[in-house]
């Protein structure tokens, strides 16, 4: 049997002790194990579920015996907090504690240094906000030695496109995440304003642009033949996609083709993306002959 002070004020007398014990807890884990303690487990039901085309609402309602509270918020995880909040607060109301409900969408800075803030998560709740659709993560390429791997990872947003490395996969997504915020830092969460305006042509360009570009490469490209013998085509492809405003990405297959050749993709974040196949005795021939393609194909839509 529970101790007399426990069975008299189970709620008060538990709920103290548990946020004296552990502080730095969320609404929602500090609930969880209130009900644990209690025989009380909370119950979450999603009330209502408004998707718009900028700012979704959510509303979650939470019962934990006797209690009933709802709470409302941005994301699911953010309505369910403040329902669980709502509920915390009924539960502690004649505990006379002090008790802080720490806000899940701003970290204590003092507590999580800046390196360990989620961009991942930061870029996801920007999209959601801003009504894009959600950044699609692939993981590219993996290389390294066993002991210090290397991973490349590219991250989608809209018809855009970023790549991050790092020695775990979670890292290059990180990374991959931290250079889109990067550019998006001058948004302020008030300005409801389209992705294209944001980034310009600065990660990619349209075939329009390319047909009517006064740039010396691209024109240099219209000229040319492509098949002077020993034509840097990394360099050249890498010379316009500077000039034009566009990433390329070389992703090495691991497969050899089936007449045993090395093959490569050569990723273009043009608008609309484009994906040129190359194939060689080395992986180096390999990525060369995948942009000579990209370089032929650039060729024939600016010339049209």
């Amino acid at each position: 049997a529970p101790p007399p002070l426990e069975r008299e004020d189970s709620g008060t007398f538990s709920l103290g002790k548990m946020i004296t014990a552990k502080p730095g807890k969320t609404p929602i884990q500090v609930l969880h194990e209130y009900g644990m303690k209690t025989k009380n487990i909370p119950v979450y039901e999603c009330e209502r579920s408004d998707v718009q085309i900028h700012v979704p609402t959510f509303t979650f309602r939470v019962t934990v015996g006797d209690i009933t509270c709802t709470g409302e918020g941005t994301s699911k995880k953010l309505a369910k907090h403040r329902a669980a909040e709502a509920a915390i607060n009924i539960l502690k109301a004649n505990a006379s504690i002090c008790f802080a409900v720490p806000d899940p969408l701003m970290p204590d800075p003092s507590k999580q240094p800046k390196n360990q803030l989620n961009p991942i998560g930061s870029l996801q709740e920007l999209a959601i906000h801003h009504g894009w659709r959600l950044p699609e993560y692939t993981l590219s390429q993996e290389g390294g030695p066993a002991h210090k791997r290397e991973y490349t990872t590219i991250c989608r947003l809209e018809s855009f496109m970023e790549t991050g490395k790092g020695a775990s996969k979670k890292q290059a997504k990180r990374n991959a995440a931290e250079k889109f915020l990067a550019k998006f830092s001058n948004i302020s969460p008030e300005n409801h304003i389209s992705l294209t305006n944001v980034v310009g042509h600065s990660l990619g360009c349209t075939w329009h642009s390319l047909r009517n570009s006064p740039g010396e490469k691209i024109n240099l490209l219209k000229r040319s033949l492509l098949s002077i013998p020993n034509t840097d085509y990394i360099q050249l492809l890498s010379e316009i996609a500077k000039e034009q405003g566009f990433n390329i990405t070389y992703l090495d297959i691991e497969e050899l083709s089936a007449n045993g050749q090395y093959q490569c993709l050569a990723e273009l974040s043009t608008s609309p993306i484009t994906v040129c196949h190359g194939s060689g005795i080395s992986c180096g021939n390999a990525q060369s002959d995948a942009a000579h393609n990209a370089l032929q194909y650039l060729k024939i839509i600016a010339e049209r």
